[in-house]
C-alpha cells in the first residue's frame, strides 16, 4: 500500500471533525437556567378592558350653521307686501281718474248747505302716504251696475267724508242714486242726494 493510500482515511476523518465542530459551533445556543421559583400569579376582579393607545383630542364643538329660511320668509313676506301695496294704490288712482269720481266731487262743489258746512275750495283732503293724492274707498263697477265710494273732502272752514251709493236695478236703464251725503267732523250731516239728477244721468251714459 502506497503512502498516498494509507493518509486518504485520516484526512477523511478530520474534514468530518472539522465541519462537524464548525457546524456544532455556530448552531449551538446556550439554554438559560431553569428557573427556581413559581411565577407570579395575577388576579382581575373583572374583566379587562382595552386602554387606549393613543391620545385622543380636545372636543371641540362644531360651528353652528346660521338659518336661510327666517330671512327668505322675510324677503318672501316683504315682496309679497310691497305687491299688495301695489295694487292698492294702482286701484285708488283707478278709482280717482274715473268719471264717477270727478262728477262727484264736482256735485258736490255746487252744493250750497256743502258750502256754508265747509266753506270755499273745497277739494281732496290730501293723504300724506300717498304723495298728496287722496284715498278713495269703495268700488266703481258700471258694468254689474253698482257704485259705492266714499272719500274725505276738506274746505277752509272744515273737513268731511263724503258717501255715494248708487246701483242700477237693469241694464240699459239710468243709475239710480240711494246715498249721498257728508258728514262733517263736527257732527253736522249735508244731504245732497236731492240734488244729485247730474250725476245718475253722467252714470248712465
Amino acid at each position: 500500500m502506497s503512502a498516498l493510500a494509507r493518509r486518504t482515511p485520516a484526512r477523511r476523518v478530520l474534514v468530518l471533525f472539522s465541519e462537524r465542530r464548525a457546524f456544532a459551533t455556530a448552531t449551538h445556543i446556550p439554554r438559560p437556567p431553569p428557573p427556581t421559583e413559581d411565577p407570579p400569579i395575577e388576579t382581575f376582579s373583572a374583566p379587562s378592558k382595552p386602554k387606549l393607545y393613543y391620545t385622543r383630542p380636545p372636543h371641540n364643538d362644531l360651528p353652528q350653521i346660521q338659518k336661510r329660511w327666517p330671512f327668505i320668509l322675510a324677503f318672501a313676506a316683504l315682496g309679497v307686501s310691497g305687491w299688495a301695496a301695489f295694487l292698492l294704490v294702482a286701484m285708488n288712482q283707478e278709482r280717482l281718474s274715473s268719471s264717477v269720481v270727478r262728477q262727484i266731487l264736482q256735485t258736490a262743489r255746487e252744493d250750497k248747505g256743502l258750502q256754508a258746512a265747509l266753506g270755499d275750495a273745497i277739494r281732496f283732503e290730501p293723504t300724506w302716504y300717498l304723495n298728496g293724492d287722496p284715498w278713495i274707498n269703495g268700488s266703481i263697477n258700471l258694468p254689474q251696475g253698482n257704485v259705492d265710494v266714499s272719500f274725505r273732502l276738506k274746505g277752509h272752514r272744515g273737513s268731511g267724508t263724503l258717501y255715494f251709493t248708487s246701483i242700477r236695478k237693469a241694464k240699459g236703464q239710468a243709475f239710480t242714486p240711494l246715498r249721498f251725503k257728508v258728514i262733517c267732523d263736527d257732527g253736522r250731516v249735508v244731504d245732497i242726494l236731492p240734488q244729485s239728477s247730474s250725476v245718475s244721468g253722467s252714470q248712465s251714459q
